[in-house]
């Protein structure tokens, strides 16, 4: 008998997983097209882009607000191609000197990254679209990270040592998985904050002037 409960009980806790996963999924917003306002401001941008920073309240909304997926058109599209070489240019121009950079740090709420990938030959920077960490593992570590979005302030923060990451591969359209370890991993982490409206400050231990 009691084996037969237990038998039931899992039965119904595998249930109640299934219909919180298929909540979840109906609760994610359909991906869309680039809106107009994005596209005039992809398309009317510098090659490097204007960074948002907290200390300017408009911006902190942008930075705060939630980002979304884009359709496949607009991952097709030479406006996301645009947007790519933009986001690339303005973390890498000199005034800037990232290793990463998120959409909503240059006013588009979307869920795009640019991360330097410092665990592959030659170091590239490489645009992650529909971007998400499905896994978070290994020892969590504290270290240092700043923010083009914070100028001035570094802060000590906790991240985990290990991930796998997913996202939509352009070309493709299809979804692709990496396991990312150490510094690239912390990176990974940072940005994908943004896109949650997560800033390294929520996150740090300690903040400070440097």
């Amino acid at each position: 008998m009691m084996h037969k409960n237990l038998l039931s009980g899992l039965v119904y806790l595998a249930l109640i997983l299934i219909s919180t996963y298929f909540a979840l999924s109906l609760q994610r917003e359909k991906p869309k097209d680039f809106r107009r306002a994005e596209r005039r401001l992809i398309v009317r941008s510098d090659s490097v882009m204007r960074v948002l920073s907290i200390f300017d309240p408009a911006d902190t909304a942008v930075l705060r607000a939630q980002s979304s997926d884009l359709s496949d058109r607009s991952l097709r599209s030479k406006d996301f191609r645009m947007l790519s070489a933009k986001m690339l240019r303005t973390v890498t121009d000199p005034s800037q000197d990232g290793v990463g950079i998120a959409a909503p740090q240059v006013g588009i709420n979307r869920r795009i990254v640019a991360v330097q990938r410092f665990d592959k030959p030659g170091e590239p920077f490489e645009v992650y679209p529909n971007v998400r960490i499905d896994s978070l593992f290994g020892p969590r570590v504290c270290g240092p990270e700043g923010c083009l979005s914070v100028p001035g302030r570094r802060g000590i923060v906790p991240r985990a040592s290990d991930i796998i990451v997913s996202w939509k591969d352009p070309a493709t359209l299809q979804v692709v998985r990496d396991t990312v370890h150490g510094f690239t991993a912390v990176i990974f982490q940072h940005e994908c904050d943004h896109l949650d409206g997560i800033l390294y400050t929520d996150r740090a231990d300690s903040v400070f002037v440097r």
